[in-house]
């Protein structure tokens, strides 16, 4: 079972101690956390990108990445995990089905991965792809 004993800084990453025994410790960073929650909502039919804000778009540019996470922010405190997700859907899905699909898809795949218990899964649409294709 998942619990947190330290948290530590490193380069400026959380990374939490998930369990410590005779054997050695488990630790987790929160850019992990987010990048699994910002994989498992991209697997979402649906969901058509991940958008950043203005501060991960900034990151990028002078050279520090937040990788497949763009778009995603956790918060874990103890084993409890908020994640925040600022997605794009598909033109022609339903919003409101589409973010609870994400909502369980990425609550199921933190959990089943770290043992973290996720208290909430924040969902905001910053847009629709209207992409119209010229297949004809």
């Amino acid at each position: 079972m998942a619990s947190k004993k330290e948290v530590s800084e490193d380069r400026n990453t959380k990374i939490h101690t998930l369990d410590s025994t005779n054997t050695g410790e488990v630790k987790i960073a929160d850019d992990v956390v987010a990048a699994i929650a910002a994989i498992a909502a991209g697997e979402v039919e649906g969901v058509s990108a991940m958008t950043g804000n203005i501060g991960d778009k900034l990151m990028n540019t002078v050279g520090i990445r937040n990788g497949a996470a763009s778009g995603v922010r956790v918060d874990v405190a103890g084993n409890m995990v908020r994640a925040d997700i600022s997605l794009v859907i598909k033109y022609g899905h339903n919003v409101m089905e589409t973010s609870k699909k994400v909502q369980d898809k990425v609550k199921n795949s933190i959990e089943t991965m770290t043992g973290l218990n996720v208290t909430d899964v924040n969902i905001r649409v910053t847009g629709v792809n209207s992409e119209i294709r010229n297949d004809r």
